[in-house]
């Protein structure tokens, strides 16, 4: 047992080892670049407690287990390391836009700006206007809008369409960025999942993390399957040092 115990303690260290030489890049990566853009999914909101829907413990899976999903109020969480980084990287001027594919509102809570967000799939405190499209708070208690149409829910139900702005204003960032990361995502939902294929396309590099496989992992330039917590944070940091020094 004690020679297991050293082979699984050099295992251990060699891929602690690795995962700095990893976050060193994307650190690295996220200094040269001129055009961030940052895609989440529900992974980046496991860390403040809420279910994702592929992962070990997710809504579906769980769905397909005959289990009850872990229900959590949004309302009863707060943002986490994970989106206090994509802030900083806002505040640091680095952020170019930011694409979500959550309803939580974690992003906006966290401090992001809404004019570099779309979140593709609504937000839980958010309505939207049917006829212009306009999107006013909840807590405002109002039926209708200015213009004089109907304020609806704005979460997207499965079948519905994806909210035209966001959805043009995401594929045109993806075009004209340079590192494209994203975080917490399978990308298996369509049309969302093809953003990161056009950044590719258009040369940018495309960093992943996501505790669970994705399409794109052959062609991603930087992979991570570590949390979230354990990546963005501190290469956010060493960004931050590169930028002082430089």
């Amino acid at each position: 047992m004690p020679g297991w115990n050293f082979q699984r303690g050099s295992f251990m260290r060699s891929q602690m080892e690795n995962l700095k030489e990893r976050i060193k890049k994307l650190a690295q990566w996220m200094f040269e670049a001129k055009y961030i853009v940052v895609f989440t999914g529900a992974g980046i909101s496991t860390e403040s407690g809420l279910p994702d829907f592929r992962g070990p413990d997710g809504i579906w899976t769980r769905q397909a287990k005959g289990l009850p999903p872990r229900a959590r109020p949004f309302s009863s969480v707060e943002p986490n390391t994970g989106h206090r980084a994509i802030e900083e990287l806002q505040n640091l001027g680095k952020l170019r836009f930011l694409i979500s594919q959550n309803v939580d509102n974690l992003h906006l809570r966290s401090g992001i700006r809404p004019e570099l967000l779309a979140e593709l799939h609504g937000n839980t405190t958010k309505l939207r206007c049917v006829r212009c499209q306009t999107q006013v708070d909840k807590s405002l208690g109002s039926n209708t809008c200015s213009c004089g149409g109907q304020l609806v829910s704005s979460v997207v139900n499965f079948g519905d369409s994806l909210p035209q702005k966001e959805l043009e204003e995401s594929f045109w960032h993806s075009s004209h960025s340079d590192l494209f990361i994203v975080v917490g995502s399978s990308l298996v939902v369509s049309p969302a999942n093809e953003m990161p294929r056009t950044a590719v396309k258009s040369r940018a590099r495309l960093v992943i993390i996501n505790q669970g496989e994705t399409p794109f992992d052959k062609i991603c330039h930087l992979r991570f399957e570590e949390k979230i917590g354990e990546v963005l944070p501190p290469a956010v940091d060493k960004l931050k040092e590169l930028m002082k020094n430089s």
